[in-house]
């Protein structure tokens, strides 16, 4: 466990507090950007379960800590006294935010990227907060409509263009990391996210899924494991369908059901070899031959 760093951690709540009298989600971070506190359940018999998203009422569950309470607030730095930093979470009202990282670590110019996107799809970025970090990168706080669920994303939009929306979080300016300290740019803080423009919105979310019917041999219990694989975030796809198809197989509707399972993990990102391979993995694990 990291050595507490009372100035760092004071700056931090502070920040964090500031934050979220403008409505801003916040939690603590560590100086690696990860959440400070650890999940409660990393020691459950049965991880491969539904996650828990604070539904048990601990604190340690990453960005679903995310709150505007200022008690809860100092409650969660109290538990994480190590916290450098904090995150603020994307995608919850009133703003909605959506964060653009430009990225300059990856050779590439993220900024000229973005601007090229704007002249090909005619939008312009309006004036909003903006917020510097250590690598030399910018992070720019947009708004989006209430109805629009923005994905999170690496590079999908151009080289060098990372996207935190929906389940994700940005680190909050005055956070302290490894790597450096976290500022606004002049000028921008007293800024309120600007609203994202309709052209950049429309690059940013996906087109809708094509609906595909759950065989009917599988049941009103096969579209719920389907749409649970449907729901996962980056870093949760493998895992979920791991636990829908055991699921499945356990309750005799494993072999109706691959199929489906198949396309559902492909429109979250997996290729149709992962996830034949994660489905054969849940069938001998249950017993069953894939």
């Amino acid at each position: 466990m990291a050595t507490p760093d009372r100035q760092a951690t004071t700056l931090a709540l502070a920040h964090a507090l500031s934050a979220a009298e403008r409505g801003l989600a916040v939690l603590p971070l560590s100086r690696t950007k990860l959440p400070a506190l650890r999940s409660p359940h990393r020691d459950d018999p049965d991880p491969a379960g539904p996650p828990c998203h604070g539904e048990c009422g601990r604190p340690g569950h990453g960005v679903h800590d995310a709150t505007t309470d200022p008690a809860r607030i100092r409650a969660l730095f109290a538990a994480a006294p190590w916290a450098t930093g904090y995150g603020i979470a994307c995608g919850l009202p009133p703003h909605h935010l959506i964060g653009i990282d430009l990225d300059v670590k990856t050779g590439t110019d993220a900024s000229a990227a973005l601007r090229e996107l704007a002249l090909r799809h005619l939008f312009t970025i309006p004036a909003t907060v903006v917020v510097l970090t250590p690598s030399g990168g910018r992070h720019l706080w947009l708004s989006g409509p209430p109805d629009a669920v923005v994905p999170n994303s690496a590079g999908r939009l151009a080289p060098g263009i990372d996207v935190r929306g929906a389940g994700g979080y940005l680190v909050g300016p005055g956070s302290r990391t490894d790597h450096g300290l976290y500022t606004a740019a002049p000028g921008t803080l007293h800024l309120a996210p600007a609203p994202c423009p309709p052209a950049l919105l429309r690059l940013l979310v996906p087109p809708p899924r094509a609906h595909h019917a759950t065989p009917p041999s599988a049941g009103g219990h096969g579209q719920g494991l389907v749409q649970f694989v449907l729901a996962a975030h980056e870093g949760q796809r493998n895992t979920r369908l791991f636990w829908a198809a055991c699921r499945a197989y356990e309750d005799g509707i494993g072999p109706a059901l691959a199929e489906s399972l198949v396309g559902a993990a492909r429109r979250t990102g997996l290729s149709e070899r992962e996830a034949r391979v994660t489905i054969a993995s849940a069938a001998r694990m249950t017993g069953h031959r894939p």
